[in-house]
């Protein structure tokens, strides 16, 4: 009778333990959704700028190629962080996941 409560606690501990661990990866995913969208929005916004200020002097089109790959090259940067950010935080997560499984299961 002891046994199978420990064993029902240890269930318990450990779904509790798996459901924070979904619930933060969950949250990383969306941060970084969100940002990606953000950066989206951003760009083509830039983008839509430096088109408009080309139309208004045609000579600059080769200005026009160098400030639309400049802003492309921000934008995979800004993008390489938040993908960073999120992969540490993620990381952290299992990390922590996996000390708290070892706790779970070595206390008898």
């Amino acid at each position: 009778m002891i046994d199978e409560k420990k064993t029902q606690e240890k269930a318990v501990e450990t779904m509790t333990v798996w459901a924070d661990a979904n619930q933060r990866v969950l949250s990383q995913m969306v941060e970084f959704s969100t940002a990606a969208a953000k950066e989206s929005v951003r760009l083509y916004g830039e983008l839509q700028q430096s088109a408009i200020e080309a139309l208004r002097e045609p000579q600059n089109v080769f200005k026009l190629f160098e400030v639309q790959m400049q802003a492309w090259t921000r934008s995979a940067e800004r993008l390489q962080t938040s993908a960073e950010q999120a992969g540490k935080g993620i990381q952290e997560t299992c990390t922590g996941v996996a000390s708290k499984m070892k706790d779970v299961y070595s206390k008898n």
